[in-house]
């Protein structure tokens, strides 16, 4: 009996191992044995291209190739070691380790091959020594606009910027060719071959206009050098959808010529510090202050002031035990008896000092608010700030005082730019956006523009409009004027902090400027990072939105406005 019993056992034993092996095991073991007795190349996809809003090639693919060795099937090693490392100039040691090693199936040895050298390879004649297309990205402007398009791995994966957020649009699916092969890797004699053909990936269009981005390029490289700054960088907005025109930082690095080896100069040259880096914004933010005033008093609220309001010509203001002084002393009544177009055009603080605690609190925030402060603008870049607004239940009359005339208070240089577009364009707030389009299978498909909120109505935006108008004919900002195109701005200028202190001879020079005022086609801000010698945005930055703006009137030939 105990024997039957031990059959039983056994039998049940071995019947459940079948089990295992057929039902549960069997599609691991299959795979095994297919992976055996096959072998693929692969096809790589062609990345899909990057075009400007115009349709100029930003971003292009060449065709190279992969080379691979399968240590098995060469009849070799030693022979083939030598000829491949003398071929694509690498250690004839360590390639001959790696194809002895016994421990590898296949083995890379070298990518994004041009053709001229795969001649070469084909003349040499090695069994067992395979190669297939790959791409190498090449990018026709080399530095401009590189930290927008970003670059991507060897194996052409998007590693940052456009080229990383729309990945999976451009990086298309890889295909193979698979053939039957013998137990050493050699291809078996009358061996089928399957061709799995690759589905390249779509293109894109951006909204940017490369012939504008090229003017901004040079016109930021040249006050680069000549203000010995430590970084500067710009952006072009189309304020009527905030779509980006340029963008520009610089020092940048070549996307040829990514260098890939040292990691910490290619995190600070590929950073798109206009979208993801912060700085206290000075004076420029003064349109704002003015904007908010303007709503108010065109929604009847009397705590706020008039255009025709004359303000005090006092030096200083006194807040909370804060002394709030102007960059003028006033002397010979400069400054004194100053309407809020006058305060814009001399950029008088205490002036914006009285505005905003004139507003209050929660008038002030609700328009900061509305205007995209203290929140991403939402923009299709990775990394974008948030910027630093002091939390509305903290603010004390000393802290909103300085918002005012934008001190305590960060801002990305994007953040600004929108918010000073949305003032200066009828109100209206868009989601700023780099993608214009896609084009898949032949079909374009647009990338609309998204309005987000109003924050101010169309006539407190022309009277602001008129007034930055004046600033630019008439106050700080007149190295920006252009006769005949109607052109508005502000200028600024802020100390920068180090530690929680004051940087001695440290400033951010800036200036937003728009043209025509009556009617906002093109919006610009210059940030010139700690220039040398003279440091008002004044002197430093508008003159630099004059050649941008002379520039793109010269481009799009547009006729003097009278």
């Amino acid at each position: 009996m105990s024997v039957v019993l031990a059959i039983t056992f056994i039998f049940f034993i071995i019947l459940a191992r079948f089990f295992y092996i057929q039902i549960i095991w069997g599609n691991e073991l299959v795979m095994k044995a297919a992976d055996q007795w096959n072998r693929e190349i692969p096809v790589v996809a062609a990345r899909g291209k990057i075009y400007d809003r115009n349709g100029t090639l930003l971003a292009g693919n060449l065709t190279t190739y992969s080379v691979f060795v399968r240590p098995n099937a060469l009849e070799d090693k030693e022979y083939a070691a030598n000829r491949l490392a003398a071929l694509f100039s690498l250690g004839e040691e360590t390639l001959y380790e790696k194809l002895s090693s016994g421990n590898v199936s296949e083995v890379t040895v070298a990518r994004q091959v041009s053709s001229q050298i795969i001649d070469d390879l084909v003349a040499l004649d090695i069994a067992g020594v395979y190669y297939s297309r790959d791409n190498t990205r090449v990018y026709p402007y080399s530095d401009v606009l590189c930290q927008v398009l970003g670059f991507t791995s060897t194996d052409g994966l998007g590693l940052s910027g456009i080229e990383k957020i729309y990945d999976n649009i451009m990086g298309g699916t890889d295909g193979q060719i698979m053939y039957a092969a013998d137990i050493v890797g050699n291809e078996r004699d009358n061996a089928g071959i399957v061709y799995q053909s690759a589905v390249d990936g779509d293109d894109i269009a951006l909204t940017i206009d490369i012939e504008i981005q090229l003017a901004a390029e040079e016109a930021m490289r040249e006050v680069y050098s000549s203000a010995n700054a430590k970084a500067v960088s710009c952006i072009v907005l189309d304020p009527s959808n905030f779509d980006v025109l340029a963008m520009v930082n610089y020092p940048s690095y070549d996307l040829n010529d990514v260098p890939r080896e040292d990691g910490q100069t290619l995190n600070a040259l590929s950073r798109n510090s206009i979208v993801c880096d912060i700085y206290e914004p000075g004076s420029t933010f003064k349109v704002l202050t003015a904007a908010a005033d303007l709503q108010e008093y065109l929604n009847g609220n009397k705590s706020v002031f008039s255009p025709s309001y004359i303000f005090n010509g006092s030096r200083t203001r006194t807040v909370d035990g804060t002394t709030i002084k102007c960059w003028s002393n006033h002397a010979n009544g400069k400054h004194s008896n100053q309407t809020l177009a006058d305060a814009l055009n001399n950029s008088c603080n205490p002036c914006f000092t009285d505005i905003a605690l004139a507003l209050g609190t929660d008038t002030f925030y609700s328009y900061l608010s509305a205007f995209g402060l203290g929140n991403v603008t939402g923009i299709d870049f990775a990394g974008e700030a948030l910027g630093m607004l002091v939390p509305q239940s903290l603010v004390r009359d000393c802290d909103l005082a300085r918002i005012g005339f934008g001190q305590t208070v960060a801002v990305t240089g994007l953040q600004l730019a929108c918010a000073v577009a949305c003032a200066v364009n009828g109100g209206n707030y868009y989601v700023p956006r780099l993608l214009k389009s896609v084009s898949s299978s032949g079909k374009v498909e647009e990338n609309e523009p998204v309005l987000k909120n109003r924050a101010i109505s169309e006539e407190a935006s022309a009277l602001l409009c008129a007034m930055l108008e004046g600033v630019v004919t008439e106050g700080s900002g007149k190295h920006a004027y252009i006769e005949g195109y109607r052109v508005a701005g502000k200028t600024g200028t802020a100390q920068k902090y180090e530690n929680g202190a004051v940087a001695a001879g440290k400033y951010v020079s800036s200036f937003v400027g728009f043209f025509p005022a009556n009617e906002p086609r093109y919006l610009a801000l210059i940030i010139v990072d700690e220039p040398q010698g003279a440091y008002y945005g004044s002197t430093v930055a508008a003159p630099v939105a004059k050649k941008i703006f002379e520039d793109i009137i010269a481009i799009k030939n547009i006729k003097p406005f009278g």
